[in-house]
């Protein structure tokens, strides 16, 4: 039994960073017709609706109430303001330098899970950290010209920054409330605390979705279905059976894989510097999610 529940969140997590890998592809179309906001704004929207139906359907209800600060505070850091200002930095620097300062996020995701959750730190963790992020900056160098095709902003880097301490403490909020609420509830509530706080932006959306192109809306439609319903949603599930610090290394895979869908739906083809730092990401995300057979057959504390 614990060995399935080990594979299905294997395969949640999986299902979670390709869904968030295709959302940079969308961010690209819907961002060039939507401003930061009102694109997060559209997006929870999307997210809510579809997250409130099937909640709807299951009858699962409120969250209980030890759930709520956990939830409060994920919603409005991960699923608020995290999604404004990620919006906004990736309009202020190229592709590249959003990458490489984006993904500190786990890192201080470990470091946070450590000091609040009481997780371990196993060296297999820091280990593959460590080759996950060496990755993620090549990446970054290839897709910014090695520093020199690209443009960077010192608000745009402050806002990248941002963005990864904010996506870092609702991950390390969401965790507690998962203790006390399902998925569903978590990311349900979690997703509408947002879009209450993006409302200021409704104006903005209201305005902007009156002279955007179909396809421009469809992609908004689509990161609120798919790489916000869904892939929370399975990232909350799988969140829930393992540490918090081996989720966010999972999640340097997203780099590699959104090399591969601009490569096979933009027609971007990689450099070889791009496709070794994917190389390095997934091998990094390997090796951080590694343990020895022995502590699985024992099942430790820490995967449960």
């Amino acid at each position: 039994m614990q060995k399935q529940s080990s594979r299905l969140a294997l395969v949640a997590a999986g299902v979670t960073v390709v869904l968030w890998a295709s959302a940079f592809v969308s961010i690209r179309s819907a961002g060039a017709a939507y401003s930061p906001g009102a694109l997060a704004l559209g997006r929870l929207l999307a997210g809510s609706l579809v997250l409130g139906a099937v909640l709807l359907v299951r009858r699962e209800g409120l969250p209980p109430r030890a759930a709520w600060p956990g939830i409060l505070v994920s919603g409005l850091l991960w699923f608020g303001v995290y999604m404004v200002v990620l919006n906004w930095g990736e309009q202020e620097v190229d592709a590249g330098t959003a990458a490489m300062v984006v993904n500190i996020g786990p890192i201080l995701i470990a470091l946070l899970g450590a000091r609040f959750l009481k997780e371990s730190l196993p060296p297999r963790l820091l280990a593959g950290m460590a080759v996950s992020f060496a990755g993620a900056v090549t990446v970054g160098l290839s897709m910014s010209g090695g520093g020199s095709g690209g443009h960077a902003s010192a608000l745009g880097v402050v806002l990248c920054l941002l963005a990864a301490m904010a996506y870092a403490g609702g991950v390390v909020a969401q965790k507690p409330a998962l203790a006390h609420g399902s998925a569903l509830q978590v990311t349900t509530f979690g997703c509408l605390v947002g879009a209450m706080a993006c409302l200021p932006f409704a104006g903005q959306l209201v305005e902007e979705a009156g002279r955007a192109p179909l396809s421009a809306t469809l992609n908004m439609v689509y990161l609120g279905v798919f790489p916000t319903a869904l892939a929370f949603t399975t990232w909350a599930y799988a969140l829930a059976r393992t540490t918090a610090g081996r989720m966010g290394a999972t999640t340097y895979a997203v780099p590699a894989l959104v090399v591969v869908l601009a490569w096979v739906l933009l027609g971007e083809l990689p450099g070889l510097l791009t496709l070794a730092g994917g190389a390095l990401c997934l091998a990094g995300v390997a090796v951080s999610r590694s343990r020895a057979r022995a502590s699985v057959a024992a099942g430790t504390a820490e995967s449960t």
